[in-house]
């Protein structure tokens, strides 16, 4: 992780933000971060995603996606010095609601919910489209305690 400065850190592992942001900021005792798809560090392509060659989607598989936001959010709270379990808040982005929450909801209980695991508030919406052609993103914060 790099500490950018006193407050923001981009991580060396996850994807590179598609913007002009850091991974995560600390403001007091809290990590903030970006939000956070399901892409993979120095590729285009996109896990679980089939796109056609204008770049539309053609197909995708949610349950993919969903690993994979889930790892990267790990990553960038591993690399910041934070523990899974000290995630206290998680905002969803999802593209299509009615066919995705149901997967969707089943693996994010498999991460965030029972022992061990963060038992955040969540807030699920839907949106129309994302910034890269992906079905899912999170907004994460956690608290700033040190991994184990």
């Amino acid at each position: 992780m790099t500490q950018n400065d006193a407050n923001t850190f981009t991580s060396q592992r996850a994807p590179e933000a598609v913007g002009a942001f850091p991974h995560a900021r600390r403001v007091g005792d809290l990590l903030f971060l970006s939000g956070m798809g399901p892409r993979k560090r120095d590729s285009k392509d996109i896990p679980g995603v089939t796109l056609d060659v204008q770049g539309n989607i053609t197909d995708y598989d949610i349950a993919i996606q969903c690993r994979c936001v889930f790892d990267n959010v790990r990553t960038v709270l591993e690399d910041a010095g934070v523990a899974w379990d000290s995630i206290v808040d998680v905002t969803v982005f999802l593209t299509n609601m009615k066919k995705d929450f149901p997967t969707f909801n089943k693996l994010y209980a498999e991460y965030f919910a029972g022992p061990g695991n963060p038992n955040p508030t969540r807030t699920t919406l839907e949106v129309n489209c994302l910034p890269t052609p992906i079905a899912i993103e999170l907004k994460v914060i956690a608290a700033m305690r040190a991994a184990n």
